[in-house]
This record gives C-alpha cells, sequence and structure tokens, in this order.
C-alpha cells in the first residue's frame, strides 16, 4: 500500500512536468505565430517553472494520491495564463498581438468556471485545489490590470494588487486570517475583474467607455475587500471580547456566606440530677 501511495505520488509530481512542457509549447507558438520577443521568452520561462516548482512542492507537502481532474483543467487554465504574461511582458517592447491576447484570456476565463464544477462532480475537492484556481485567478488578474495601465493609468493596478496586499496585511494582522464565510457577492465581484479588464484590454472600447467599464469594476472590488475585512475586525472584537468575559469569571473570588449562629442549649447545672431538683420543688 506504502508504495502505491508513493507512486501515486510520483505521477501527480510528473503531471505537473508535463504542464511545464506545455507551457514551453505554447511559448514556441507564440514565438512562431506572434514573434515572441526576449522578454516575452525570458518571463514565459520563468513563470513556467516557478509554476512547477511551487506545485510540485505544494503536492508533496499535501501528499495527494492523485493530481485530479479538476486540477488538471486548472493546470491547463495555468498554461493559458502563462502565454498572457509572455504577451504582456512582450508588449513592454513591441505592439502586442491583441486577437490572440484576447483569445487566450477568454479561454482561461471560460475554464475558471469549468474546474468547480467538475472537482464538485467528481467529488475531488480539495484545499490544495482550491488555493490552486485562487492564485491562478489572482495572477490573471494582475497580469491583465498590467497590461490595462498602459493605456487608462496606474491607478487600475489596484485592481490586481488588492489582493496580495490584503495577503501581506495578514501576515501581520493575525486576526485577518480567520476563514471568511462563503459569499456568492464575493465571487460575483472576482469574476467580473477579469471580464472588465479583458473588456477593456481589447482596445474594443474609446478611452472614456474602457474607464466607464474599469473604474466601477475596482469600485465593486473596493466593497468587497472592505466587507471583508469589517466582518473580520468585527469577529475578532467578538472573540476578545468573549475571552476577557471569560477570564473575568474566571478570577473572581469565590464568597462563602457565613453560617448562622446556632441557639446553644441550657444545660442542667452541675452535679445535679434531674430528680433531686424536682423531689426538692415538691417538697417546698
Amino acid at each position: 500500500m506504502a508504495l502505491n501511495n508513493h507512486d501515486d505520488a510520483r505521477l501527480a509530481q510528473q503531471e505537473t512536468a508535463v504542464g511545464a512542457g506545455i507551457q514551453i509549447l505554447l511559448l514556441a507558438l507564440l514565438g512562431t505565430a506572434a514573434g515572441l520577443g526576449p522578454a516575452g521568452w525570458v518571463t514565459g520561462l520563468a513563470f513556467a517553472i516557478a509554476t512547477w516548482a511551487l506545485l510540485s512542492r505544494a503536492l508533496h507537502r499535501s501528499r495527494l494520491r492523485s493530481f485530479g481532474p479538476a486540477n488538471r483543467v486548472t493546470l491547463g487554465r495555468t498554461v493559458l495564463v502563462g502565454g498572457v504574461t509572455a504577451l504582456v511582458a512582450d508588449s513592454f517592447d513591441s505592439a502586442p498581438p491583441v486577437p490572440l491576447l484576447v483569445g487566450l484570456t477568454a479561454a482561461a476565463l471560460f475554464l475558471d468556471c469549468v474546474d468547480g464544477k467538475v472537482a464538485r462532480r467528481t467529488g475531488t475537492s480539495t484545499a490544495l485545489g482550491a488555493r490552486f484556481d485562487m492564485e491562478v485567478d489572482a495572477f490573471l488578474i494582475l497580469v491583465l490590470s498590467v497590461y490595462v495601465s498602459t493605456s487608462l493609468g496606474p491607478w487600475v493596478l489596484l485592481i490586481g494588487g488588492m489582493r496580495y496586499a490584503f495577503v501581506a496585511a495578514a501576515r501581520v494582522l493575525p486576526w485577518m486570517n480567520t476563514p471568511l464565510p462563503p459569499s456568492m457577492a464575493r465571487k460575483t465581484v472576482a469574476a467580473l475583474q477579469g471580464v472588465c479588464l479583458l473588456v477593456a484590454a481589447s482596445g474594443l472600447l474609446p478611452l472614456v467607455a474602457g474607464l466607464g467599464v474599469v473604474l466601477p469594476a475596482l469600485g465593486l472590488l473596493v466593497w468587497s475587500f472592505g466587507r471583508d475585512v469589517l466582518w473580520l475586525w468585527r469577529t475578532e472584537r467578538a472573540r476578545t471580547a468573549a475571552a476577557a468575559e471569560a477570564g473575568a469569571v474566571r478570577e473572581t473570588p469565590v464568597t462563602v456566606p457565613a453560617a448562622a449562629p446556632v441557639a446553644a442549649s441550657v444545660p442542667a447545672p452541675a452535679g445535679e440530677p434531674v430528680e433531686a431538683m424536682l423531689g426538692a420543688a415538691q417538697a417546698v
């Protein structure tokens, strides 16, 4: 049984290596179709290597016996995100092929709706898969915000950087590490960021219309993060107050009321039996 577990873990590690190989193949195709420059190649290769290393380490720590169908979908989406990253990096040296950039991004956003459904239907949902999916989403939003910021302004970087700022703050403020309750609003706002940035990146809208798409998306994101931070802060305050109240109850001294005095019976005079006293009374 231990040998089988070891073989399964090795197969899962091999799948991450296959993903890195497919990433390099996609970069070669982009180099042929779009003339990918040195910046794009270096960035794409760095992305492939970093993804392989981080995912392999996570698999080793989680000790998953199987990579799983949902993680395979997410890995395929990661390859597309690597292609988008390479094109965005190359756009600082030359004009990017916008249709190709939009096509890869749209495919990655579409697959984001697939891997979760696959995980639920196959019963293969894991903490690693959820974290893997979230990190790929966050990085794609960051890359898109970098690209759109070149036309709309550096303020767009707030969209891509907000999640990483939240993670950095949680390292300093431990109360922000409390698990958040599930929220459909949070998921909807996160999904809208990619769609709005994709529309702005397509170049189909004039500048003012692009601002009208991206600015509301940023406003919704600020609201979503602000609501979560407020919930975490209130939860921490309630927990601290409950702990303080419990400590106060433990430290309060318990006072025991004094016992009520008991009436003492009057003893008969020493040396005089009761019969003798009665006889004396009759003689009188």
